[in-house]
């Protein structure tokens, strides 16, 4: 099985910005380039930070209504602080939450999710940018075909991990949906197949309809001793 990692789904050319680089720079920065963010990285090349337009637009927020209808929005010192600031350096959030080019597409998409981020810069060893990964850049494995999936699991799942006879199972899958039906020869596989079912890129969802020849998870209450050592 082979599973597509950061550094396959990555942008390697990203835009960057310096501490000292002024708000309309970045602001022009995401205008060229149709982005919505830019790592803000030192002089070796490392993420210190991360300017987003969410950091941008705070500062319209605290603008008072034009015609002084309505003051501008209240914030707490250290937001004001990054609101009314000039520079990168002065309105990126910090630290700059990073990833690695090996990590899997899952690995970087629960690093996101935990951090509440949009995106990764990508770094090496050395800790220097070598890309920046986006939710959209990850939702990529979710566009591969259905019949390569369908291969992936009937050829490496079944025939190579699991040791089982094509005429013993069934794979179907429409729109990344996969269902299994078939006899495995122990029932201690099932839950094993449903996982490894899952880890392939592209899947949404496993239905298995699967039975047993043996069933191995029932403990003889008699014996106990005996089933532990497999005798």
């Amino acid at each position: 099985m082979q599973h597509r990692n950061v550094h396959d789904v990555m942008t390697q050319e990203v835009v960057t910005a310096r501490p000292d680089t002024p708000f309309k720079e970045v602001v022009a920065l995401f205008h060229r380039n149709d982005i919505t963010a830019v790592p803000v990285v030192d002089d070796q090349d490392r993420p210190i930070g991360m300017v987003s337009e969410a950091d941008l637009i705070r500062k319209e927020a605290v603008l008072p209504d034009p015609e002084g209808r309505t003051p501008g929005r209240r914030l707490p010192p250290a937001d004001r602080a990054r609101a009314e600031a000039e520079t990168a350096g002065g309105l990126m959030t910090r630290p700059a939450i990073a990833a690695r080019p090996g990590w899997s597409v899952p690995e970087a998409a629960r690093q996101m999710d935990r951090h509440k981020v949009k995106r990764l810069p990508v770094v090496d060893e050395a800790g220097r940018l070598v890309g920046i990964v986006s939710r959209r850049d990850l939702l990529q494995v979710f566009l591969r075909n259905d019949a390569a999936i369908r291969e992936e699991i009937a050829h490496d799942v079944f025939g190579q991990i699991l040791w089982t006879s094509p005429e013993d199972v069934r794979v179907t899958v429409h729109d990344g949906v996969v269902t299994v039906t078939g006899r495995l020869q122990r029932r201690s596989l099932i839950p094993i197949a449903e996982q490894l079912c899952r880890a392939v890129d592209g899947v949404v969802a496993v239905h298995q309809a699967l039975d047993w020849a043996e069933d191995d998870t029932e403990v003889d209450l008699e014996h106990p001793r005996a089933y532990q050592n497999g005798s």
